[in-house]
């Protein structure tokens, strides 16, 4: 089975890919608030790589609570669904971008550089979780 990992930020996706064991770090794409680009950026890419499922990332609060990203991402993992017939998967994203953070900052990254890859690594993070979580069943 191969997934597609997706950390879905206000300006930008980031995207990771794994065959099931290890997720790596795919691309980021900028959306400035074009839903339909990106959507139709994933189309492209599911198609290209054969995607089975999508996990994409559920920001919440960390009290539990909603916020309006996380109305953002049920409207977007609908699209999604609908668009393209695959199943999309909703993981827990709350402290995937200080995990992020704290990783690049470790490999001696500067805050500029960080700042450009950090949806990207977020969306391994996201990707990881979940196949851990479900290789371990």
């Amino acid at each position: 089975m191969t997934y597609l990992g997706l950390d879905l930020g206000t300006k930008t996706l980031g995207i990771s890919k794994s065959n099931g064991v290890i997720a790596t770090n795919y691309q980021t794409l900028r959306h400035d608030n074009d839903y339909d680009y990106l959507i139709a950026e994933l189309g492209k890419i599911i198609s290209t790589l054969k995607i089975d499922k999508i996990i994409l990332g559920y920001p919440k609060n960390m009290n539990n609570t909603e916020s309006n990203m996380t109305h953002i991402v049920l409207e977007f993992k609908e699209k999604l669904e609908k668009k393209y017939n695959i199943e999309v998967v909703l993981e827990d994203e709350r402290l995937t971008s200080k995990i992020s953070n704290n990783v690049l900052i470790s490999g001696d990254m500067s805050r500029k550089k960080r700042k450009n890859v950090v949806d990207g690594v977020a969306s391994v993070v996201i990707l990881q979780s979940y196949l851990d979580r479900n290789n371990r069943k």
